[in-house]
């Protein structure tokens, strides 16, 4: 049996978002990484995954586009109104549900816990030179969330957010 325990010490969990509206242009393409996370990956004889993240842990650490570079003060307020408004300091988890391995490559279904909404969810995950990467999009009004927005609605965060992960595989047992 082969279970990897992961974590921020063995590579990023990140949250990209987009903008959109009108006033697009005003705003920042935002990338976050989560900064206290952990998983489990088992590739035993009954293969799981588990993932558990601190939803006030998220760390603007780039934004792109806008009218002007983020600032200090501004990457603070958009980790301040993500904790607030957004994700309200909630638990997020992940419980696979299934997954199916075909060499490298992982299907994996499973059950999304976030912003008090549990829903199903499916994405890939690559196995590759000793790490695991992947993606999944998240459409935050599927779980109840409404996208943050500013300028009276004209600009707005896009309701598909994109979550990576890029970790080495370091602790087997």
């Amino acid at each position: 049996m082969t279970t990897y325990a992961l974590g921020p010490d063995d590579g990023t969990l990140a949250v990209r978002t987009e903008r959109t509206g009108a006033a697009a242009k005003a705003g920042h393409d935002l990338l976050l990484h989560v900064t206290k996370w952990n998983a489990t990956l088992d590739l035993g004889d009954e293969p799981s995954i588990a993932l558990d993240a601190d939803a006030t842990s998220l760390r603007v650490r780039e934004g792109t586009g806008g009218m002007q570079k983020l600032g200090d003060e501004d990457r603070a307020n958009i980790e301040k109104t993500i904790d607030d408004e957004v994700l309200s300091r909630r638990a997020i988890g992940f419980r696979s549900t299934r997954f199916e391995r075909s060499g490298d490559r992982l299907h994996v279904t499973g059950d999304l816990t976030l912003a008090r909404a549990t829903r199903p969810i499916a994405f890939e995950l690559e196995l590759a030179g000793g790490r695991v990467t992947g993606a999944a999009v998240v459409k935050q009004t599927e779980w109840g969330m409404k996208p943050y927005s500013a300028l009276f609605g004209a600009l707005k965060v896009a309701d598909e957010v994109r979550v990576e992960i890029d970790a080495a595989l370091p602790q087997s047992r």
